[in-house]
């Protein structure tokens, strides 16, 4: 059976996104987020033009990388669009790359992958007097960033036929991302984009764990303490061109 026009989806996709997070806080908001996930949902890489690869040598001419030429980066991003309210792209990562635990401060956020298998570990931030809390966390390493606690909710494997991940300002904020056997690539969007002029830098940060409790790892949920930390020095985000259909707004 042949597929919609393939410019028309990614562009609905994009259409339904303003409409969806111009009035996150309005009383159609949980309606339009739904229809919006529907649409991601029939997101396939050939509709944007992309065949499983990792990233590219081009990615390596991208500002951002290390100091040496020439290396391709673990990670690379297409641009799709942007408008105030929301950023679209897609992320490619090599065999066994991993995106680092971090945050997505006061963003909603959606992931749909489009070829390969990514395990997503999803954590929320918890207050710092919740009911439950550890006495004090592990000690962290000198000169580590501050401890906060978290909860960390899931760890699970996602594939072009599992539906999108979903994150919310409250919710599976906190997430890390693993390119599980072989290159791996997902559309991506967050809304509002970041944006350190209005508090919405992304920061990262490292599992603290006390000694293991047997051979079997805990099991989830559970509360953790996390510590925060530089971006790592082997991990950084080349660019690329987008190949697929035109988006306008």
């Amino acid at each position: 059976m042949p597929r919609d026009n393939m410019a028309s989806l990614i562009q609905r996709v994009a259409r339904q996104a303003r409409i969806t997070f111009r009035s996150p806080a309005g009383p159609a908001f949980g309606e339009n987020l739904h229809r919006l996930q529907q649409l991601l949902d029939e997101v396939r890489a050939e509709d944007l033009h992309l065949a499983p690869r990792g990233p590219s040598a081009a990615a390596a001419a991208a500002g951002g990388g290390p100091p040496w030429a020439g290396v391709v980066p673990p990670v690379s991003y297409m641009h799709i669009c942007e408008t105030e309210s929301f950023s679209m792209g897609v992320f490619l990562l090599r065999s066994g790359a991993c995106i680092p635990l971090h945050d997505h401060p006061g963003m909603n956020g959606m992931l749909k992958v489009l070829y390969g298998t990514l395990r997503i570990a999803c954590m929320d931030t918890l207050p710092a007097g919740a009911a439950g809390a550890a006495a004090a966390p592990p000690l962290p390493a000198a000169g580590s960033g501050p401890c906060l606690r978290a909860l960390f909710r899931s760890r699970q494997h996602y594939t072009p036929a599992s539906p999108p991940c979903l994150l919310s300002p409250h919710t599976d904020n906190l997430h890390q991302i693993d390119a599980v056997d072989g290159p791996a690539a997902f559309l991506d969007i967050l809304a509002p984009p970041y944006d350190p002029q209005h508090g919405r830098d992304c920061h990262y940060y490292r599992l603290l764990e006390g000694p293991p409790a047997g051979a079997e790892p805990p099991a989830l949920p559970r509360e953790v303490w996390l510590v925060e930390t530089p971006q790592a020095a082997d991990f950084w985000c080349g660019g690329e061109p987008y190949p697929g259909p035109r988006v306008c707004l």
